[in-house]
């Protein structure tokens, strides 16, 4: 089994970056704002099973290298009221409708090194996530979800 864990360090109106811990390497996060853990916000704290699957988003691309990857992304799942919930590359808080971005570097409001560090992310959860032993706990920004996976004694 792997988890990977993502703590949300750095919080600005546009944004909130972390560090996500498992991989090869510590990448950075990118998400929307922590407000509320709805659509427009941050997804809530929480374990949350990682899935790959595919993305509509990342199937209409003509991308070479995104279309490697759109038939089986790594997709969050059971975060209440939300869904197709991803980890994917993207830099800003204008790539993202509410999925955790990645990257090698952070900035306010910005990863940068997107597409290697998802492809080091890619390498650490295939083999887990196809077996349905991957996960991500989210800690910091919010409250946790009432209906998360994670055990209260764990928060």
């Amino acid at each position: 089994m792997l988890e990977l864990v993502l703590q949300r360090l750095w919080y600005t109106e546009r944004s909130c970056c972390g560090e996500l811990a498992g991989v090869s390497v510590p990448l950075f996060t990118l998400e929307l704002p922590v407000k509320d853990g709805l659509p427009g916000s941050a997804i809530p704290p929480g374990r949350f099973q990682i899935e790959l699957a595919p993305s509509p988003k990342f199937l209409k691309s003509t991308d070479p290298w995104v279309m490697k990857y759109a038939g089986a992304m790594p997709h969050l799942v059971g975060i209440p009221k939300r869904s197709l919930i991803m980890i994917h590359h993207g830099n800003t808080p204008d790539e993202t409708d509410g999925c955790i971005l990645v990257g090698l570097k952070h900035d306010p409001d910005m990863v940068s090194g997107s597409r290697p560090a998802f492809e080091l992310l890619y390498e650490a959860i295939e083999v887990p996530a196809r077996a349905g032993e991957c996960w991500l706990k989210v800690q910091g920004g919010l409250p946790m979800a009432p209906d998360s996976a994670i055990d209260e004694a764990d928060a």
